[in-house]
């Protein structure tokens, strides 16, 4: 079983610390059990994405979605915003490093934008407990005010749909969560 817990900076982030068992052969790890996260709803669609060292993306956020990261290879920095206005932690930003120097999972509710930078490259594996909808894709400009002086990198590779993200000052107050959605 892994050692999990819930984060106490960003309210219903849950981080895994997955149990290692090694040996001459190598190491199995279980990366994802469904009774680690009681808030959540069962994952119906997993993917893969592979990025190169000094990409960044996001932040991307859901009103109705959760996921859950796992990166199987390399290291990233992982930054998670709490748009949740009805949040005891609304307006915290959660900045953790994921990969091979801390193998961690994170399980993100709904109405927390997330997003990644690349310190070398990388393999994250990721379920969702929605299929794609992209009325459900949503998102923050990474370089906002907000996030300017989180990230490490600095000068990224940003897909053109990042990069024209609206800063949060300027998202329609109907795009962003009301309250705390239930995962």
């Amino acid at each position: 079983m892994a050692n999990h817990e819930l984060n106490d900076l960003i309210d219903d982030v849950v981080i895994i610390q997955p149990e290692v068992h090694a040996d001459a052969r190598g190491k199995f790890q279980e990366t994802y059990r469904r009774s680690w996260f009681p808030l959540g709803r069962e994952m119906v669609q997993g993917s893969r994405s592979d990025k190169i060292a000094g990409s960044l993306v996001g932040l991307h956020y859901h009103l109705h979605q959760a996921d859950y990261w796992y990166i199987v290879d390399g290291t990233a920095q992982v930054v998670l915003y709490d748009l949740r206005p009805d949040s005891p932690t609304h307006d915290t930003v959660m900045d953790l490093e994921m990969g091979e120097t801390n193998p961690i999972g994170v399980f993100i509710p709904p109405g927390v934008a997330h997003g990644f930078a690349t310190l070398t490259d990388i393999t994250l594996t990721y379920l969702v407990d929605g299929y794609y909808n992209p009325s459900d894709e949503l998102g923050i400009r990474w370089d906002d005010p907000r996030f300017r002086n989180v990230w490490r990198l600095v000068d990224p590779v940003v897909s053109q749909r990042d990069q024209t993200n609206p800063n949060l000052s300027d998202i329609d107050p109907g795009l962003l969560p009301h309250g705390r959605p239930r995962t």
